[in-house]
């Protein structure tokens, strides 16, 4: 059998047993598209139907939780777990609480993550998890008691041996810390490893908030280096306002680089002078954290612009970098940013762009950074917080920032090399697919049929 026919077969078959799961098969043929050129190579591959197997979640986990809100009501949500692959290690990735998440959506970020931990070159397998609780709106109690009942059931599952969850969207050092507490109480044991993104007052890592934006920002540095150009001086249209937005900031402004939007659900801030103080990063964290304050406000305060019910893709600039959700960046949106010379597309945020909007990029000659490899520093710093939390010994800043920077390079040179090597020129997205399906790859063979 030919390497398009077994694609074509196993993406029917994965279509038709996951039909109401868009985004799941979004992510699957995004990948498994880019393998071609490999499996004209690997008729082993081909031979152990490597494609299904790698297509079907080892374990899904999917439990009540229950929790009495501030009225002493009792309200219940879904929790998902995703243990998708424990081919090269434990199953690690983190936990998203939104209303939005569904199990196509924690399925889609399981498989991404699978390939992500891989580039990262630390023996981590890939997991997600989460719950369509939305914190937003809710008092701290509320998260809190929310956030126990969550990891009743969730402790059954996870262990730092066994499956590592960190944080996502709606889940920062403070639901961490309330997660990793009452998982404390339920094992009677500090298993450091069993939960990553702790605040540092309890073996968490340093730096580890800012990791996924500054691995971004690392990422596009090297990719601009290696093209002869520099992040310094450019101009940065982001999206977003959380941890991987403001981790982004801080950095780029460090490098002499300027995030000049940010959004949410309503609306987008335009600050051409840039986000680029603490007192605008502190206000970031306000934004997140208290909830007592909004973009508009932000505006507001720093004379900025805000554009309500926008978002900021018609705004020109030299790097478009997508830090909020997943499909953030459709073909409207791509033509916009095309139409404008941007020179690269550095996906912050998990499957940041659809399929289509891909292949237009692709057409218009535009560099795109997929985010399996552009946003593979939140994982890796908290694979390396598991390492500091085994040795019961923790890392500096500096230690912490240049074991982050070097990852962050190999992935965007791995990512480059295969790409070249099977004769894709410098296609990052189909590079980076296949890096991480290769090493996912030998380790399923070599462990025997399962």
């Amino acid at each position: 059998m030919n390497s398009q026919t077994y694609i074509e077969q196993s993406l029917t078959k994965i279509k038709s047993q996951n039909s109401h799961e868009p985004e799941f098969i979004q992510a699957v043929e995004e990948v498994f598209h880019s393998l071609a050129p490999v499996l004209e190579k690997r008729q082993d591959l081909i031979d152990a139907n490597i494609l299904e197997r790698m297509a079907e979640p080892e374990r899904i986990i999917i439990f009540k939780v229950s929790w009495i809100d501030d009225a002493g009501a009792i309200q219940v949500n879904r929790g998902f777990r995703v243990q998708f692959n424990s081919a090269i290690g434990p199953y690690k990735g983190g936990l998203r609480f939104a209303s939005t998440v569904n199990l196509s959506t924690v399925k889609f970020l399981a498989f991404e993550q699978t390939f992500k931990n891989a580039l990262t070159s630390l023996p981590i397998g890939g997991g997600k998890g989460g719950s369509d609780f939305d914190p937003q709106g809710k008092s701290d109690r509320e998260i809190m008691r929310f956030c126990q009942a969550f990891m009743l059931e969730l402790s059954k599952h996870i262990g730092g041996n066994v499956d590592s969850p960190a944080g996502d969207i709606g889940v920062g050092s403070r639901e961490l810390g309330y997660l990793f507490g009452y998982y404390k109480r339920i094992k009677n044991e500090f298993d450091g490893a069993g939960v990553t993104g702790k605040p540092v007052a309890f073996s968490g890592s340093i730096l580890r908030p800012e990791a996924t934006g500054y691995g971004l920002a690392y990422f596009a540095e090297e990719l601009l280096e290696d093209n002869g150009d520099s992040l310094s001086g450019k101009t940065i249209i982001a999206s977003g306002y959380g941890n991987v937005c403001w981790g982004l900031c801080k950095k780029a402004t460090e490098l002499g680089a300027k995030v000049v939007t940010l959004s949410s659900r309503i609306g987008y801030v335009y600050d051409p002078d840039g986000v680029n103080t603490e007192e605008k990063f502190n206000f970031m964290l306000r934004i997140r954290n208290e909830r007592t304050a909004t973009l508009k406000d932000y505006a507001v305060k720093f004379g900025a612009e805000f554009f309500p019910n926008e978002k900021p893709w018609s705004r020109a600039g030299d790097l478009v970098i997508p830090c909020a959700t997943q499909n953030e960046i459709g073909m409207v949106e791509a033509q916009l940013i095309a139409d404008n010379g941007v020179k690269a597309v550095i996906e912050g945020s998990n499957m940041s762009t659809t399929n289509d909007a891909l292949s237009y990029f692709k057409m218009q000659g535009l560099a795109v950074a997929p985010a399996k490899a552009a946003n593979a520093g939140g994982v890796a710093v908290s694979a390396l917080e598991m390492s500091q939390n085994a040795m019961k010994y923790p890392w500096t800043a500096e230690e912490v920032d240049d074991k982050l920077q070097n990852i962050m390079k190999n992935i965007y040179h791995t990512a480059k090399e295969n790409a070249q090597n099977y004769g894709l020129g410098e296609d990052l997205v189909a590079g980076a697919n296949i890096a991480g399906f290769l090493k996912v790859a030998e380790a399923m063979i070599l462990q025997g049929e399962y």
